[in-house]
């Protein structure tokens, strides 16, 4: 009699998450898996990775149900440029990082740009909403509280690597840069600006 495999899918997205989370709310500029390879560029000093238009890898169509109940997912947001925050409640980095989210949020919302979160490692979804309304966020965030979502970005990529990771996504939905840790204004600044110059194909 074979055994029900559902119980199996899960304890692998548990797992993996969890992994996740062992480098989870670090602040440093480690390097990552996909930044030694071709087509990837790291700037010296800093944590963040981009691609060249030609050596972008297409994003996961990340979605689900926001922290206010609504469906969400990438797609809906192609022909804008994206930035995608990974965080949690529970990380130090993901507080101290949130105001320069939203300040950039303002700025840049009106120019094609769209702010997305992905909340995860929370299991309980008030504590989501507390961190929310405590920093004044107004962007969405999905709830994905396994990590499940963040497993849909191909290894190798410009995928997420630790919590907080942030990601800007170009407007024909493609990974075109990544920074690990806790950003500021400028950083954030600095990945948003070159990809929002770009014209659509």
């Amino acid at each position: 009699m074979t055994r029900p495999r559902p119980r199996l899918a899960a304890a692998a997205v548990t797992a993996a998450a969890a992994a996740l989370v062992l480098t989870a709310c670090s602040s440093s500029g480690s390097s990552a898996s996909g930044d030694g390879q071709i087509g990837f560029v790291t700037a010296k000093g800093t944590n963040i990775s981009t691609a060249a238009a030609g050596h972008r890898q297409d994003a996961p169509d990340i979605g689900g149900n926001t922290l206010e109940g609504a469906p969400a997912k990438l797609s809906d947001y192609r022909g804008k440029v994206v930035v995608v925050n990974v965080w949690g409640s529970w990380c130090g980095p993901c507080r101290s990082e949130a105001d320069d989210l939203q300040r950039i949020w303002e700025k840049y919302q009106g120019q094609g740009v769209q702010f997305l979160g992905i909340n995860t490692r929370d299991p309980e979804i008030s504590n989501a909403v507390r961190f929310e309304q405590e920093k004044g966020v107004t962007f969405p965030s999905i709830y994905d509280p396994a990590g499940a979502q963040l497993l849909k970005f191909p290894k190798g990529s410009l995928n997420p690597q630790s919590i907080p990771t942030t990601l800007v996504i170009d407007r024909d939905g493609r990974l075109a840069a990544r920074a690990v840790g806790g950003q500021t204004d400028d950083a954030l600044e600095t990945m948003l600006q070159p990809v929002l110059a770009e014209q659509q194909r």
